[in-house]
């Protein structure tokens, strides 16, 4: 039997499928002691010119739903985007990303 956050995370890629940016790599969802990490190589080279692996959200379950982060490499850190009483709204948010917050 699979378990529940196996589950999760292949949900969350199956999501990622559809995302806007960078279709041609295949980013990685890892779980961590503070959600679930969402990595990919950078593809742009804006952050990291040789194009290595680099985080590209998290996503954290409260007792009310999600929520969004993005990450803020310079400051090497965290910043929350966006919150919502389902996953998939969030995933949709992160898959779209019209200002490239999070595919930079």
């Amino acid at each position: 039997m699979v378990a529940e956050s196996e589950l999760l995370r292949r949900r969350m890629l199956r999501a990622l499928e559809r995302r806007e940016r960078y279709r041609y790599v295949r980013p990685e969802v890892q779980a961590s002691g503070e959600g679930w990490v969402v990595s990919s190589p950078c593809c742009s080279r804006n952050i990291d010119p040789e194009g290595g692996v680099i985080d590209i959200a998290l996503l954290q379950r409260t007792a009310g739903g999600w929520i969004l982060s993005r990450r803020d490499h310079a400051g090497a850190r965290w910043v929350r985007h966006s919150k919502g009483a389902r996953l998939d709204t969030l995933l949709d948010v992160l898959c779209e990303d019209p200002q490239r917050v999070f595919w930079p």
